[in-house]
């Protein structure tokens, strides 16, 4: 079994359509292999898949490659994902299966506390990543690397509490299908709007924000 490093943590008819996509995301990403699986979402929100069939191991670290996995054993040096619970004066509090502290000084963003850090980089909660256990735990340098190349490229807006195609609906709905470049999936319900250049970021999350029940920031170069 492997559990996903990702949440489905809305509710009602939005959860039915969340576990709706995924069920389609794991079918395109292990449908070829010969496997049969079984979808279920734990207590803690995290989704658990489990495989069977003579291809399931390479079908178990595919998942792992996409979706990173929660696992109960952490070891020293090696790198894990958890999801944005919260933030404050001590760090990033991140959701592995059990807490792991952030502290903002092992952050590596640059200056500020982390709720600036977090503002600063668009961080939505519940957004997965990656982190290097130890004592302190600290984002991995990959996990650095890609956000400080989001405030280096084209602007973005982040959002959680949707699926990619509820964003994709929402954009063509307010008019804007042609002022961004993609979506990028962060997690099953967090998704990274790349502008076109030319669009702002600001502007584009103030035009799409009245449609979508969610948390919106912006990354701006």
């Amino acid at each position: 079994m492997v559990v996903l490093a990702t949440k489905c943590y809305v509710g009602g008819a939005a959860r039915e359509r969340a576990m709706d996509s995924l069920h389609s995301l794991i079918e395109e990403a292990i449908g070829q292999l010969e496997v049969d699986y079984d979808v279920g979402l734990r207590d803690d929100d995290f989704p658990s898949v489990t495989v069977t069939g003579p291809d399931a191991a390479a079908a178990r670290n595919l998942l792992r490659e996409q979706w990173g996995a929660i696992t109960p054993h952490f070891e020293a040096g090696e790198t894990y994902v958890g999801t944005l619970a919260g933030w404050d004066e001590d760090g990033f509090h991140l959701d592995a299966g059990r807490e792991v502290l952030v502290p903002t000084g092992e952050l590596g963003l640059g200056p500020g506390s982390a709720e600036q850090v977090r503002t600063r980089f668009g961080l939505v909660q519940h957004v997965p990543l990656r982190f290097e256990y130890g004592d302190p735990p600290r984002l991995s340098a990959d996990e650095r690397d890609r956000l400080f190349e989001w405030t280096r490229g084209l602007g973005r807006v982040n959002v959680n509490s949707a699926t990619r195609s509820e964003v994709r609906a929402t954009l063509n709905r307010a008019g804007h299908a042609n002022d961004i470049v993609t979506i990028e999936r962060l997690g099953l319900l967090e998704q990274s709007i790349v502008c076109r250049e030319g669009t702002d970021p600001p502007g584009l999350l103030a035009s799409v924000g009245e449609y979508l029940q969610a948390e919106l920031l912006c990354v701006v170069p």
